[in-house]
């Protein structure tokens, strides 16, 4: 197996445990939160769906989905457009409200679109390119995916867990 069909299997995980996650929830269920801090199904999705456009955007030199396709304004949502969910708070947490199951996946299919995109063209000696000079060691290309689909794949568990608690309520 290569690299790029393995970063796409991968990818493909994070696609299908997403929607399984929030795939016919109501706009009730998205924003329910376990309590008053925790995370709701709408922030998770929004906010790997955003890491994942932030980083993958910068790694491939194209502009982030969120913005060439203006999800920024089909969401509405409190924040400046860079805004990734990284560090919120849970006031921020809860200020993630959309409007529906609908537009949450269209983003995250949108953004998984354009990551399926370029990683299924890349070579094995791309994954060395150095992507992040700001830490120690610096990051590789290689090491940001992996850490995109780490992410995703913790969020889009979280997700699944709190679907099943609310639908057990």
């Amino acid at each position: 197996m290569k690299a790029p069909d393995v970063l796409a299997d991968a990818f493909g995980r994070i696609h299908e445990g997403v929607h399984e996650a929030a795939e016919g929830l109501t706009v009730k269920d998205l924003h329910a939160r376990l309590d008053p801090r925790a995370n709701s199904i709408a922030w998770l999705v929004w906010h790997l769906s955003r890491i994942q456009d932030d980083h993958v955007a910068d790694a491939s030199g194209q502009e982030q989905v969120w913005l060439s396709q203006d999800w920024v304004s089909r969401f509405g949502l409190p924040f400046p457009p860079e805004a990734t969910g990284f560090g919120h708070s849970s006031k921020q947490v809860a200020a993630v409200q959309v409007e529906s199951s609908e537009l949450l996946l269209g983003y995250f299919d949108a953004v998984h679109g354009q990551t399926m995109r370029f990683v299924t063209g890349l070579s094995a000696n791309a994954l060395n390119r150095i992507v992040d000079e700001s830490w120690d060691p610096p990051v590789t290309l290689g090491v940001r995916l992996v850490s995109v689909i780490a992410d995703g794949l913790q969020h889009a568990g979280q997700a699944a867990f709190i679907r099943g608690s609310v639908q057990r309520r």
